[in-house]
């Protein structure tokens, strides 16, 4: 190239006109020879991730190194000039693109490029990409993704382009890291490099795929999802030491499934549009666990209050489990004497019901009949009771069992 235009008012725009008039072709002199384009790119940004979509958008500066083998000046003639920037539109440009965007490009106009005396050309462009991402929110909130963006030339085949890496892929994840580390509720964990070729038809495309590895930062779903859904569950636990004959148990129980109810109303926002992540598997849960436990309560105190008025003969089946329980029970407090009962689901009592547990276990012989004198009327009378109490402690001891049994 003339260096006549390397003055001090700066280049003339006839010294490249010879580069501008070829900037369609491929600027190699032996077109069997196919040029090498080195890329690298930075993440700058994880603007969105649309799960209901399977789409991932994001920024990212795109950086590309070839060889013009049209350019090329002598420095000590040209004032010393050894690079120098230009309208990139005025070159010719390698069609990189990604294979897995869905989006018109959106790169602006009126990039520049710079370009040294020998030829060696450096071109940076900032992308904002949206591409196709087979997203897993099984997880969700801790989950993972890994998503591909590949370079490959729209046109060219390995006989006319060759790609390779500009920098090592260690170095872009350290940059991108830098530039996203305070941006989003996305985080960057790594980028992994692979070169498979792609043949389509006859001709072979050379192209580089990269794997990058992105994590959500669950803080905000675990204080607004999981803390508080814990604390209700735990309180419904907690609610069955209220007495269950008192019948404040099941309104409490009523009031807090109304409230779960309204915060999952609200916090339906925060869980994906679409897909059955885990979390939502375990509200579901959280929620069968609730109304399980209200409609139980409902039914405790329907027995209990069935049981005091006109208690029904318990099934044969039942009252045999009944009575193993109770031996099962005693065996275990003969083995234990020095065990101290406690309140709480370890007992129910009954308006109106006095020592059923010795009344039932009392029962009269002949002798008392011969000694007392008593008409045998009074004493039907006194089996007809015995055996009341008798009905009404295993029905008791059954809703206990129930009660325990569901906490």
């Amino acid at each position: 190239m003339n260096c006549t235009g390397f003055d001090s008012q700066g280049v003339k725009s006839t010294v490249f006109a010879s580069v501008i008039v070829r900037k369609d072709f491929r600027p190699v002199l032996n077109y069997s020879v196919p040029t090498q384009v080195n890329l690298s790119f930075t993440v700058s940004s994880i603007l969105d991730v649309d799960e209901q979509l399977q789409l991932l958008t994001s920024f990212l500066w795109l950086d590309m190194v070839w060889d013009n083998a049209f350019i090329s000046w002598n420095p000590e003639e040209c004032g010393g000039i050894q690079r120098i920037s230009m309208i990139a539109q005025n070159l010719w440009l390698p069609d990189i693109f990604i294979i897995e965007s869905v989006d018109v490009d959106q790169t602006p106009t009126g990039l520049t490029a710079y370009v040294s005396n020998k030829g060696h050309i450096k071109y940076k462009k900032p992308m904002r990409v949206t591409t196709v991402c087979n997203l897993d929110i099984y997880c969700f909130p801790f989950d993972q993704q890994n998503c591909t963006l590949t370079f490959r030339s729209f046109l060219y085949t390995v006989d006319d382009m060759l790609l390779g890496m500009e920098k090592e892929v260690r170095e872009t994840v350290d940059t991108s890291r830098n530039l996203i580390e305070t941006q989003g509720e996305r985080e960057l964990l790594g980028i992994n490099k692979a070169t498979p070729k792609m043949a389509v038809g006859s001709s072979l495309y050379d192209q580089i795929m990269f794997r990058v590895t992105i994590k959500r930062r669950p803080g905000l779903y675990v204080i607004n999802l999981l803390v508080p859904s814990g604390f209700l569950i735990v309180i419904d636990a907690l609610s069955f030491l209220l007495p269950a004959e008192s019948g404040n148990r099941a309104p409490f129980k009523m009031t807090l499934l109304l409230g779960y109810t309204v915060f999952l109303l609200m916090m339906n926002d925060l869980l994906p549009a679409s897909g059955i992540p885990l979390i939502s598997v375990y509200f579901a849960l959280c929620l069968t666990l609730m109304v399980t436990s209200l409609l139980e309560s409902v039914f405790l105190t329907y027995l209990l209050h069935m049981v005091t008025t006109q208690p029904p003969p318990m099934p044969s089946w039942l009252h045999s489990l009944m009575l193993r329980y109770i031996r099962a029970t005693e065996y275990c407090k003969k083995r234990s004497p020095k065990e101290k009962k406690g309140p709480g689901l370890n007992s129910i009592h009954l308006p109106g019901q006095k020592d059923s547990l010795e009344m039932a276990g009392w029962e009269p012989g002949p002798s008392k009949v011969e000694l007392n004198g008593d008409p045998p009327s009074t004493w039907a009378e006194s089996e007809h009771q015995i055996q009341k109490h008798k009905t009404i402690d295993l029905w008791v001891k059954f809703s206990l069992v129930l009660d325990t049994l569901l906490f």
